[in-house]
């Protein structure tokens, strides 16, 4: 999860003034341009109540040789890639009580360029809570926030890295992948932890790499706002709490074909803690629907799970791997009746 900030509104630094704000009489606006042989040359002094207009032609001697100096708002102090300040403070913030470690941790998740990001300092998440206004977080509890924050983006990658696995070859591929169910498609894949971020076992294109991201912990998704009204009809069955947390995540995909962008949604729900206290999180994670494909990609992987187990897919491969097995047992002992 990212951490931004805004800025309050600008004041305008010189109010507008009050009164007659009609331009003197002998002021240009009133009139047609005059002609280049009826203005006064530049070294004549401007009477005492005239207008200080100077015509469009005539390049003003200040703003020809004073720069306009470049503009400092928010969103120049930016980064793109995430919506965060470029100088993200590392210093002791004024009144802190404890130290908090300066180093950043390293994450697995490549950038455009090919290096790794890097998730804030636990000072850095403390300066940066300060600046949104959470003055009361205590400082002992920032170091297991971080700790929190990188794992949340972890996970968040790993289910990233499972929709490019299954789709980055097109959905055809995709669907031979998930024709057999969620339970065995890490095995036609040939994945072993469904949470490695870094095993990428087709060689001939490059893995998924994070361009950028945003949060929009204010904008719900519809998916979200859906399960709500759901939770809200049937509460014994879809009764959750909204998520806490939204970001959008910009991914390169990359196939034989070339590379694109593709934007996944991620909605961070909390579940009820463990009974030792430690708390529960659930991560929804999906391609988002900017177009046919992103929204075929979701009923492929949907509907392929839903159909395997509500027509038996797993008994049927039950029964087939019995009927396998006794095939063998009756080749063996037809062999053994041979050599009696």
């Amino acid at each position: 999860m990212g951490w931004f900030w805004a800025d309050s509104a600008p004041v305008a630094p010189h109010p507008m003034p009050r009164g007659n704000a009609e331009p003197p009489p002998s002021c240009p606006m009133h009139r047609k341009s005059p002609s280049p042989s009826s203005r006064l040359p530049e070294s004549a002094s401007t009477p005492q109540g005239a207008c200080p207009y100077v015509p469009p032609d005539t390049p003003s001697p200040a703003s020809s040789s004073t720069p306009v100096p470049p503009k400092k708002g928010l969103l120049s102090r930016l980064n793109p890639l995430n919506n965060m300040p470029f100088d993200l403070s590392n210093k002791r913030a004024e009144h802190q009580i404890q130290e908090l470690p300066l180093s950043r941790e390293r994450s697995t998740i490549p950038k455009g360029d090919g290096s790794l990001w890097e998730y804030p300092s636990p000072q850095q998440m403390y300066n940066a809570m300060l600046r949104k206004g959470y003055t009361d977080t205590p400082t002992d509890a920032i170091e297991s926030m971080v700790a929190v924050h990188n794992f949340l983006n972890e996970g968040a990658w790993a289910e990233i890295m499972g929709w490019e696995r299954r789709f980055s070859r097109g959905l055809a591929e995709g669907y031979k992948v998930c024709a057999r169910g969620e339970e065995n498609a890490n095995q036609v894949m040939g994945i072993e932890d469904p949470f490695d971020t870094t095993t990428w076992n087709e060689r001939d294109i490059p893995p998924p790499k994070l361009l950028r991201f945003t949060g929009r912990p204010t904008e719900p998704t519809p998916k979200s706002q859906i399960l709500q009204w759901l939770g809200w009809v049937f509460p014994a069955k879809f009764a959750t709490a909204p998520p806490f947390d939204r970001h959008d995540w910009f991914v390169q995909r990359c196939s034989e074909k070339g590379c694109e962008e593709v934007r996944y949604v991620i909605d961070y729900y909390e579940g009820d803690p463990e009974p030792t206290g430690e708390p529960v999180f659930y991560l929804d994670v999906r391609p988002a629907v900017d177009g046919p494909r992103g929204a075929a990609e979701r009923m492929v992987r949907w509907g392929t799970d839903v159909w395997w187990r509500a027509s038996g897919g797993v008994v049927r491969e039950v029964r087939k791997a019995e009927a396998a097995r006794k095939k063998q047992e009756e080749e063996a002992v037809a062999k053994s009746r041979q050599y009696n």
